[in-house]
């Protein structure tokens, strides 16, 4: 049925599916917090790993379901286009900071090696690219890597919690992660059930976004590099906007920072989970340049972030840094270069 679906259904599907997309991913704010409070998690750890995994979850099943149905343009630009969005999205949830720049106030060393483990698997994704077309079953080499890379970089992330080698200086405007002792009050079955229920709705919510997408990009003239990396990747990454913007008001600025860069980070996946399911031989070599120029502008705009989170400028002339007034730009440019690409 989903195969036969026609634009007139294929474009409310997909508003239905961004809008329940962006509830869900509301609600887990204050769940995943309420979790890094009550299980000694921390906002970093939980930000990174529980957030930032679950609000990609909707992501994840688009760019799997599209590498699965031999749509590899789709499947990374959604993947490659989701991080450099979320990652704009960043200096959106500075501006609802108002105090002082969010990356000087957020200041955290969970977050800055968050920041160099999404450098190190983004260029893994880049040397997949132009090293040999191997594989062994269909399965780049690059796609182990980028495995062990991820689970050997948060296991240094929560070894830094216990024993950190770099603290960041404390000023009036550094909010840090205070564990709410409400948190012991309350049922832990009941969050992680909350949890549970609202990753099912995303991966569900996901397919289904996929499903429509296929229909938008192939009925229309906008082709799957432009829905996936301007449509798809904007709308599986809502959960990310709602979800800092949401952790900001509440006060819990380090957990809205590490939802972003631990989400990027774990997004770097849908590479690697992509490249599984493609039955085509390399999804590193399958993508177009302008698909790829995704990477290197995700790079760019990641290394502009750790170097506001190390400057920690404490307010720009707009209220938000130089750090964001750079990635916005970057984003533009890349947007703008996609558009018009022939």
């Amino acid at each position: 049925m989903m195969a036969d679906l026609s634009l007139g259904m294929a474009l409310p599907l997909f508003a239905v599916c961004a809008m329940v997309i962006a509830v869900a991913g509301t609600r887990l704010t204050g769940i995943v917090d309420e979790l890094a409070d009550r299980t000694g998690l921390g906002e970093a750890i939980a930000g990174g790993v529980l957030l930032g995994m679950t609000t990609s979850l909707s992501g994840m099943v688009v760019s799997v379901s599209a590498a699965l149905a031999d749509r590899p343009t789709l499947a990374m630009s959604n993947a490659l286009g989701g991080i450099a969005v979320q990652t704009l999205f960043l200096t959106i949830a500075d501006l609802t900071y108002r105090r002082a720049n969010l990356e000087h106030a957020a200041a955290s060393l969970g977050n800055l090696l968050q920041g160099g483990l999404l450098i190190c698997l983004l260029s893994l994704v880049l040397v997949g690219r132009f090293a040999p077309d191997w594989t062994l079953w269909q399965v780049h080499p690059v796609t182990p890597l980028l495995l062990i890379g991820y689970l050997f970089g948060l296991r240094l992330v929560d070894r830094s919690r216990d024993h950190p080698m770099w603290l960041p200086a404390q000023t009036r405007e550094t909010q840090a992660d205070v564990p709410d002792p409400r948190a012991e009050r309350r049922s832990a079955l009941r969050l992680w059930t909350g949890f549970a229920l609202l990753a099912t709705l995303l991966g569900v919510g996901g397919w289904l976004l996929e499903r429509s997408a296929s229909v938008i990009a192939e009925q229309t003239t906008l082709g799957q590099s432009v829905v996936g990396a301007l449509m798809t990747a904007v709308v599986t990454s809502l959960p990310e906007l709602v979800t800092s913007v949401a952790a900001v008001r509440r006060g819990a600025l380090t957990l809205a920072v590490a939802g972003i860069i631990g989400g990027n980070a774990f997004d770097v996946l849908f590479v690697a989970a992509a490249d599984i399911a493609y039955r085509g031989g390399s999804v590193y070599h399958a993508i177009p340049d302008r698909v790829a120029l995704w990477v290197v502008l995700s790079l760019l705009m990641t290394g502009i972030l750790l170097v506001g989170m190390l400057h920690r400028q404490r307010r720009g002339p707009a209220r938000i840094g130089f750090e964001s007034v750079g990635i916005i730009a970057c984003y533009l440019v890349g947007a703008l270069a996609l558009l018009l690409a022939p």
